[in-house]
């Protein structure tokens, strides 16, 4: 039979290494993402070896662990701020990926329970903190409060453990749709003032968010395409960067070209704290925060915008461009990814060392891989060493290790 393009790419196929791998989750996926034939993680009926490896997900040890760092969302914002794993959002959107879901444990529930309960005037979910954001106070004492980056990823995990029907939800989405604006760098998602401190979050006024639009475009991919806003205020945004060639009226497809611009035009522009060097092509594990896995994943639900596009357009190199450094700074010659980075207190996790292959991080990595399987050709005639470099840096490509 002949092999896949996406293993191609690796010079490997690892799916064996998975399915024998004896980690759950790894296994899990490689049996709803990688087997050829093989339903998708979200089908009602998986098939009987796709379950029976979601139940040995469940009854894993470290799956129950991480389910118990939970922490009560009453209290959240008070121990972690959004680039924390500690974060609750991160670490339910951690513990999706692995394989839970809704209704698996009533912990979880309790916590989207809590999530559900905490929601403003302008249906933007809210956390506990002194200013919104978590660890970063302007508050003598804390209040429940919002900014983007709490409320789409609230509104993502909801969605993801099968809330997405529920009043409170779909209003969260309507106003993530409304929250679209016509920024610098075309439509996309900005910092917005969190009504409590005053805090906006970093970054000129006029920019967008490169980590909230990421969450937003992952939240609105969950969603069937006649839930996905047609219009909006950025839509027809023209000013700036203005939209790239072929933008279509759709204004989820306007902010993804715009999530793909910002890799476009990192030799001249970069958003404030978000920069797309060495540590944008090196995943960190667990990966929620903005690099190149978090574009890519982004992205990936809307093939109609960059697989669609025409040959040689930017929106196409550039993501074929990603594609190649997912590999090359990621992926080890076997077609297996041994982490390069991680956050303290993963250690015993597979993606939480960085001495011998991870099959989650394996997993995970080459499951987003095979969603870019139309760009393969030219994702493969990539030459990563004469890619140009992040404004700031030396000018010179630095090729993986």
């Amino acid at each position: 039979m002949r092999s896949p393009a996406w293993t191609g790419l690796l010079g490997a196929d690892p799916t064996e290494w998975l399915l024998t791998s004896g980690e759950p989750a790894a296994v899990w996926i490689a049996r709803t993402a990688l087997v050829p034939g093989a339903p998708c993680q979200t089908a009602p009926d998986a098939g009987e070896d796709s379950e029976k490896a979601r139940r040995a997900v469940l009854k894993d040890a470290g799956t129950q662990e991480l389910i118990s760092r939970i922490p009560d969302w009453e209290v959240e914002s008070q121990v972690s701020g959004h680039n924390s794993p500690k974060y609750a959002p991160n670490l339910l959107l951690l513990l999706n990926d692995m394989g839970v879901r809704g209704g698996d444990d009533c912990r979880v529930e309790r916590v989207l329970d809590q999530m559900c309960a905490h929601q403003d005037a302008c249906s933007h979910f809210q956390s506990y903190g002194r200013s919104g954001h978590g660890s970063i106070g302007r508050l003598a004492e804390p209040v429940w409060g919002s900014l983007l980056c709490d409320h789409h990823a609230i509104t993502q995990v909801l969605i993801r453990y099968g809330r997405g029907d529920d009043p409170r939800v779909r209003a969260a989405v309507d106003r993530m749709a409304q929250d679209i604006t016509a920024t610098a760098q075309g439509p996309a998602w900005p910092c917005i003032p969190d009504p409590a401190s005053g805090f906006r979050g970093p970054g000129r006024k006029a920019d967008f968010c490169p980590q909230v639009t990421v969450e937003a475009l992952k939240a609105f991919a969950l969603l069937r395409d006649e839930a996905r806003p047609a219009q909006g205020p950025g839509a027809g945004h023209e000013a700036g960067h203005g939209a790239m060639p072929g933008a279509a009226s759709n204004v989820v497809h306007g902010a993804v070209r715009t999530l793909i611009g910002a890799w476009i035009r990192r030799s001249t522009e970069q958003p404030y704290m978000f920069g797309h060097g060495y540590r944008f092509k090196i995943v960190k594990w667990p990966t929620f925060w903005y690099d190149v896995h978090a574009v890519l994943d982004a992205i990936a639900g809307y093939p109609e915008v960059w697989a669609a596009a025409p040959s040689g357009s930017p929106e196409r190199r550039a993501v074929s461009e990603m594609a190649a450094c997912l590999v090359a700074y990621n992926f080890g010659p076997d077609g297996k990814v041994t982490p390069k980075s991680c956050y303290k207190g993963f250690e015993s996790f597979s993606f939480g060392q960085k001495k011998r292959p991870s099959p989650f991080a394996t997993a995970r990595l080459a499951s987003l891989l095979k969603r870019f399987e139309p760009l393969a050709v030219e994702t493969q005639a990539v030459d990563i060493r004469t890619l140009a470099s992040s404004k700031g840096g030396s000018g010179t490509p630095v090729p993986p290790k």
